[in-house]
């Protein structure tokens, strides 16, 4: 995946939160801490909590943190657990974001994380980022390989379209969405976000 892309993604997630206020963000599925630095260095950003299943990922993110002279900081804690859990201490957010994070996740799970991030923690937005399958073959990715090993699925525009669709209209949420990096006329752009906005009730 070209870095550009990589830090176009990074670019796009940052400005959504900051354009609709969210001060204070879930980042499910965190790994080593792309996002999380993007964030930690943005003193707009009141409260941001990591979670990641691996315990090694989060030590890698400790470590990018303190490196870059982000640790410690209050504002920050990292959280060893699965974002496909009820969690009662990580309702109440402004935001919570899969960064490249589903396609990782075995598709008889996503109705877990359905309930666990849309129903128990019930942040104001959620943005969920996937590659676009479609677009495999123009990054020189083989029809039946996907673009990563540790990807369970991937995702045409209009599948994941339609699976944010029951979603959002499942949970009280609308949803748009958009297209990351270079756009094929035909294929669209290599990677999709979908971003869901919680309807008062």
């Amino acid at each position: 995946m070209p870095s550009s892309l990589h830090q176009e993604r990074l670019d796009l997630v940052v400005e959504c939160l900051r354009s609709r206020e969210a001060r204070r963000v879930l980042d499910l599925g965190c790994g080593s801490g792309p996002l999380l630095l993007a964030l930690a260095g943005d003193p707009f950003f009141e409260r941001i909590v990591g979670l990641d299943i691996s315990r090694k990922a989060l030590e890698d993110c400790a470590r990018h943190l303190a490196h870059a002279g982000l640790q410690p900081d209050p504002r920050i804690q990292l959280r060893h657990g699965s974002f496909a859990e009820a969690d009662p201490e990580l309702a109440g957010y402004d935001a919570a974001v899969l960064l490249e994070t589903i396609e990782h996740i075995p598709p008889d799970r996503l109705s877990k994380i359905e309930r666990a991030v849309f129903n128990s923690y019930q942040p104001r937005l959620v943005l969920i980022t996937t590659p676009n399958q479609e677009c495999n073959e123009l990054l020189g990715v083989p029809a039946h390989r996907p673009r990563h090993p540790g990807h369970e699925f991937e995702w045409t525009r209009s599948k994941f379209e339609a699976w944010a669709g029951g979603v959002a209209a499942r949970n009280h949420y609308q949803v748009e969405f958009s297209g990351i990096g270079w756009t094929h006329p035909t294929l669209g752009a290599p990677s999709q976000m979908a971003l869901f906005v919680r309807q008062e009730t």
